[in-house]
């Protein structure tokens, strides 16, 4: 598959003070309120409750292993009175972030209203609030970045008012895709703007989630899934970006059908799929069929079904032998290699040259761990960090970094 080519300009600033001293992670331009922020290393209550909710911890369990009351916890995150250096210092410990995290800006707040996940109903409560801080310190990185680097400008088109697969046509129109199957989905989503991390070890549960934040639209994915599964689950969320804006609020049932109807004839439009003569398909022909679109097996069959291209005998018949197969949750034999990131490899690698900035440097200005930093970038950009014991996938994209 050909990769999508993005532009990406940047500029650096001469030193790390420098970068700190303008920093704009919050949102707007705060540079002197940031500078003062820093200089009065003042405690910021949202943030104790970002990282309770992130690491999944009830007051009486946080309670529990810091050693101080729930009261006493209740009364700081309600900025009733602030912790003591050393209580600060406990907390920050069991909640494995650096003390310094607690005393940055208030963080990004993510709106529940504005926020797409997959398979909602098997969602707990603690597991929505430990991805939505997570996707809150996921905009704190980007914000960082954009400090540094021009990133792609957002240009996802919005059709509230048509069918999903309406949508999907006009989508492929606007981007110039043709018939053609998607050549990379987290290339085509960095080049229009849409800003990719990986969801946290964690949160895997979730499956994928989308949102917009102060006009950047965002899509978190599982990177430990199939390459197959991955595509998909890019054009669901590309799909509730398209579909499920202004006034749409992309909850419930209905919602989580039409993205997946979008992302099907997104991967898999009519026309390309016609063209191949798929009536009637046999077994042996959707699987071959399916590496051409990169898609699942399942995937192709369904899709298939819609375009009434299988009968309802057929496309069951057929679903029963994939699913005995393995087809249901996994893509036997499948060499589809797991998509990347550009924008990411890029930014790394040009933080890494002129700057000599790690990883670990990285996360030192966003205030968290080095494995915390990897878990948002892990399977998209091949880095490797302190303490995260782990490393993405080897694969360097090819995207073009133009000096601005």
């Amino acid at each position: 598959m050909t990769p999508v080519r993005t532009s990406l300009c940047w500029t650096i600033r001469a030193t790390t003070a420098a970068r700190r001293l303008s920093w704009s992670c919050w949102g707007a331009d705060r540079n002197v309120g940031v500078r003062t922020w820093e200089l009065r290393k003042v405690f910021t209550p949202e943030r104790l409750v970002l990282a309770r909710k992130r690491r999944r911890m009830t007051l009486a369990e946080l309670a529990r292993r810091s050693g101080f009351s729930a009261q006493s916890i209740t009364a700081f995150e309600n900025h009733r009175r602030p912790p003591s250096p050393e209580t600060l210092s406990s907390l920050a410990a069991a909640l494995h972030y650096p003390v310094t995290f607690f005393e940055a800006p208030p963080p990004p707040q993510l709106q529940l209203d504005a926020v797409s996940f997959r398979a909602p109903s098997k969602m707990s409560a603690a597991e929505r609030d430990s991805a939505l801080s997570s996707g809150a310190v996921a905009v704190a990185l980007n914000a960082w970045l954009a400090g540094l680097f021009k990133l792609p400008k957002p240009n996802v088109p919005t059709y509230p008012h048509l069918k999903p697969e309406a949508a999907a046509e006009q989508v492929r129109a606007a981007w110039g895709l043709g018939e053609a199957p998607v050549p990379n989905t987290v290339h085509l989503l960095e080049a229009n703007g849409v800003r990719v991390f990986s969801l946290p070890s964690d949160c895997l549960d979730i499956d994928a989630f989308s949102t917009i934040n102060a006009g950047t639209p965002y899509v978190f994915l599982n990177t430990r899934k199939t390459g197959e599964r991955g595509r998909f689950d890019a054009a669901h969320e590309l799909g509730h970006l398209v579909l499920h804006c202004e006034h749409r609020i992309p909850h419930g049932r209905d919602s989580e059908g039409e993205a997946n109807d979008f992302a099907s004839a997104f991967l898999m439009p009519r026309a390309g799929i016609l063209a191949q003569r798929l009536n009637n398909a046999s077994l042996d022909r959707i699987l071959s069929a399916k590496r051409k679109w990169g898609v699942s097996a399942m995937a192709l069959t369904y899709r298939l079904r819609k375009l009434e291209l299988l009968s309802e005998w057929r496309y069951t018949q057929t679903v029963k032998e994939l699913a005995r197969r393995g087809y249901r949750r996994d893509e036997p034999g499948s060499s589809l290699v797991r998509e990347s990131s550009q924008l990411l490899a890029k930014v790394f690698e040009a933080l890494r040259q002129p700057l000599s900035m790690s990883p670990a440097d990285v996360a030192a200005e966003l205030n968290i761990y080095p494995e915390e930093l990897n878990e948002y970038v892990f399977g998209l950009v091949p880095i490797g960090v302190d303490g995260g014991g782990r490393q993405s996938a080897p694969v360097r994209p090819d995207l073009r970094l133009i000096k601005g």
